[in-house]
């Protein structure tokens, strides 16, 4: 998997909803240099046609094929939303309380998704990754992956 540094994880965010941690998320790949400007309204699409909501407390905010022609390169964010957010609807809540922002070029986006997909199956890390007070507590977390 992708080297994750310090500078790409953020602890105890909080949004007003799914858009506003999605933009969070693409603007960490855009700053990183991972993405052109364009790739965030993707993910907003990409979450539109289909949520990127995964289950267990888990979002991975990604673009859609499309816009894979906005990707320089892979990259991965990891940001802690301790409060959550709704991936959900008005009557189905799908709460997230840890998001990967991930783009990656040709078919590492697919591995990236089955990858973090697998890792958080196991709800003990998704846990130690929610509970995290470090940076470098989350990039040791994600190391095995």
């Amino acid at each position: 998997m992708l080297k994750l540094t310090t500078d790409m994880v953020a602890l105890n965010q909080s949004f007003k909803n799914k858009e506003e941690a999605i933009r969070y998320c693409g603007k960490k790949l855009v700053s990183a240099g991972c993405v052109e400007e364009a790739y965030i309204e993707a993910m907003i699409e990409r979450d539109r046609m289909l949520s990127v909501y995964m289950g267990n407390f888990i979002a991975i905010p990604h673009g859609t094929d499309e816009a894979k022609k906005y990707v320089k390169k892979s990259g991965i964010c990891v940001v802690q939303v301790p409060s959550g957010v709704n991936f959900g609807t008005e009557t189905e809540e799908k709460i997230a309380t840890v998001l990967f922002g991930i783009a990656g070029i040709g078919d590492e986006h697919l591995q990236l998704v089955q990858q973090i997909a697998l890792y958080c199956s196991d709800m003990d890390n998704v846990v130690q990754l929610a509970d995290a007070t470090s940076k470098e507590e989350v990039v040791k977390s994600l190391a095995i992956v």
